[in-house]
Order: C-alpha cells, then structure tokens, then sequence
C-alpha cells in the first residue's frame, strides 16, 4: 500500500470519538489524499475489525495492550472472513497492523508497539513447465488458454491481467503495457508466439474494442477457474492459483537464463532484493546437475576419488 498517501491533521475533538466514528473520518481524509479505491477498501477491513475488537473512545484506547490482545487474538483464530491459514494470515495480520499503526497514530494515540516484519515470501510452490502445459491441455475454451498463457508467459500479477485492455497490446511488437493502478506505473511485459496467437485469436472471436478489459473477471472467479483447471488436469487443486503462475514464469525464465536485472524489469520489482528470491529454485537445479555428475565418481578400494 502506498505510505506516501498523507491523511493530513485529524479533526479537532477526534480523541472524543468512537473508535468506530475515527475510523470513518480516518477514511475519508485517506480517500481525500487520493488513496485508490482498492486502498480504501483495504485499510477498512483492517480498521473495522479493530474497531469491533476495542470498542469504546478513541481516548479510552490503550494503545499497546489493545494491539497487543488484538495481535494475539487474530494470531491464534485467524480473520472471521478469511479462508487461509498458516502464512495468508501472517501476511494479513502484518499488514493491518500497519495499517492501524497508522491510524492510531493520526488519532494522537501514538502506539509504542513492536513493528511485525512481513513473512519473508516462499516461492517453493511454482509449478514445473509441464504442469502448465497439462494446464493448457485441460482447457474448455479459449478463454482458459488465454489465462493460462497469459499469466505463465508474461509474469503478470492477477490484478494487472484482470485490468489488462485491448489498446494495452501491441501485437506487431509482441508487447504488452502494463498499468499497475497499486504503484501508479507502468512496464512493458512481452508476449510469447503461442501467448500472442491464442490472445489475437480471443479478441478477435469476442469482437472486443480497444477499451475494452480482456478478462472480465473478478479475482475470485479467476481463482475459481484456474482451481477447476487444476482438478480437470490432475494437479493438487492447492498448489494452483494466479500468483503461482507468476512464480513458475519466473523460476522458469531463470531456468532459461534470463539475467535477473531483465527478470527484475518484466516483474515490476522496486528492488532487485524480491528477485532474487526466485533464485534459490534454480540452485536446486544445479544441484541436482552437480549430484548426478558427483554421486558416481570412480573410488579405489578406500573410497577415495580415482581416475577412470
């Protein structure tokens, strides 16, 4: 989320609102500093579900002991309306309590409170390349292949896909201008040869113009429909979902390799520090390489390396 986003100077008398209340005008002067809708709608999960848990005036709110219940709470029975577990709740929990880090603090409420490091993001759960091809070959329509394609050729993040327009596509140059409403920038991502036929070949048969969205999905029916294609293929239905897709193009393009400064590039990554994270997958390859290579070197009668 952007914290560059300045809410400005709370209303005077905030401290003798209820929480509940603060909250509301905490939005609003959020929405006023130009906060996106998908902001806003994240800082509200987070700040309602504190609101409920604490109750009472925003003056009569103990910060560190009031964060530090709801942190236990929410750590040990999770979000009422989430349905991860294990790490999903982590990642929510570290980012809501930012989130109410900061609305405190606008409050006058400074909250003295350790700071939750974000989990560290695991990728071990991309896919092999064959994977995505039985993917493809499980698909009902063109519709699923476009997905399929899409997301394993190009990187793309699932909200860049569901937000991706024809006049987005460049066909004769193979390249795709990304728009990533979350940073407010842009990238070129490129289209492989099978990616690009198949998405021609869409757009064309829908007749789309070029406003308009190419998947006109929300992100829980992609969800939905990729899980399905993960059951039609025979693949564990857990391990498949859009941003694993995105993991499997980037192991995939190492495995290929692609400089991890290109790779940086086409993922949109700020830091080349979140890139690197991708790597140790393929140092499973090489290891294994180095293994089959190793495991059966010649030994004289005391097990020592010889010569052949």
């Amino acid at each position: 989320m952007p914290s560059r986003l300045d809410p400005g100077e709370p209303p005077v008398g905030v401290e003798d609102l209820g929480v509940r209340e603060a909250v509301d005008e905490y939005l609003l002067a959020l929405e006023l500093a130009g906060a996106s809708k998908r902001t806003l709608r994240v800082y509200r999960a987070a700040l309602i579900d504190f609101a409920g848990f604490v109750g009472g005036d925003v003056k009569c709110v103990d910060a560190v002991k009031r964060l530090r219940d709801w942190l236990v709470a929410r750590r040990r029975n999770g979000f009422s309306r989430s349905k991860t577990g294990g790490r999903g709740v982590l990642v929510t929990l570290h980012y809501y309590y930012m989130f109410i880090r900061r609305f405190l603090s606008w409050c006058g409420v400074e909250p003295r409170a350790p700071r939750i490091p974000r989990p560290r993001s695991g990728v071990s759960d991309a896919l092999k390349w064959d994977d995505v091809i039985r993917l493809l070959r499980a698909s009902r329509d063109l519709l699923d292949r476009v997905i399929v394609l899409l997301l394993a050729e190009t990187g793309l993040r699932s909200s860049e896909l569901l937000g991706l327009k024809v006049k987005d596509i460049d066909f004769d140059s193979g390249e795709i201008i990304v728009r990533n409403a979350k940073y407010g920038k842009e990238r070129i991502v490129f289209l492989g040869e099978e990616s690009g036929r198949i998405l021609r070949e869409f757009i064309s048969l829908k007749g789309l113009g070029p406003d308009d969205r190419v998947i006109k999905f929300s992100y829980q029916a992609l969800y939905k429909r990729l899980k399905r294609l993960a059951r039609d293929a025979g693949l564990p239905v857990e391990k498949v979902r859009p941003h694993v897709l995105r993991h499997t193009f980037a192991t995939e393009a190492l495995r290929r390799g692609m400089s991890l400064p290109a790779l940086q590039r086409i993922l949109g990554h700020s830091d080349i520090k979140i890139t690197q994270v991708y790597l140790h997958l393929v140092k499973e390859d090489v290891k294994r390489e180095y293994l089959s290579v190793f495991s059966n070197l010649p030994r004289d009668n005391a097990g020592v390396p010889g010569n052949a």
